[in-house]
C-alpha cells in the first residue's frame, strides 16, 4: 500500500507526463498551406470580375476570410489585428497560411505571399 507523499508523488508525476504531451499533440496539426485569398460569401466563384475588390468588400459586410487550396476551402480564423491585416493584403491574391487545421478551419499562427 502506498504512503499518501507517495499517491501525491505519483499523481504529480502522471499530470506532468501528461502536460509535456500536449505541446506535441497541438503542433502535430500545425501545417503550412498555399492558395488563395478568398471569403465566405463566394468561396471559389467570385461574383466580381476583381477578386481583390470582391474579397474585400465581402469581408467588410462580415464575411470571413478564406484560403482556396486546390478543391478544398478552409476557413481562416484569427482575431489578431496584424494577421487580419495580412489577409486583406494578400486578398484574392496567393498566399502562405500556417496554422493549426481541424478539419476546413484553420487558426491561423502566420501569413506571407506565396512564393
Amino acid at each position: 500500500m502506498q504512503s499518501p507523499a507517495q499517491r501525491v508523488f505519483f499523481l504529480a508525476a502522471i499530470v506532468i507526463a501528461g502536460s509535456l504531451c500536449v505541446p506535441a499533440a497541438a503542433a502535430a496539426d500545425q501545417q503550412t498551406l498555399t492558395g488563395t485569398v478568398s471569403d465566405s460569401m463566394c468561396g471559389q466563384q467570385h461574383m466580381e470580375a476583381d477578386a481583390v475588390k470582391c474579397t474585400r468588400a465581402c469581408v467588410g459586410h462580415g464575411a470571413k476570410y478564406m484560403l482556396v487550396v486546390g478543391e478544398k476551402v478552409y476557413s481562416l480564423n484569427t482575431t489578431d489585428k496584424t494577421l487580419r491585416a495580412k489577409l486583406d493584403e494578400q486578398a484574392g491574391s496567393k498566399a502562405t497560411v500556417t496554422g493549426n487545421v481541424n478539419g476546413i478551419a484553420v487558426d491561423v499562427i502566420s501569413v506571407a505571399p506565396a512564393k
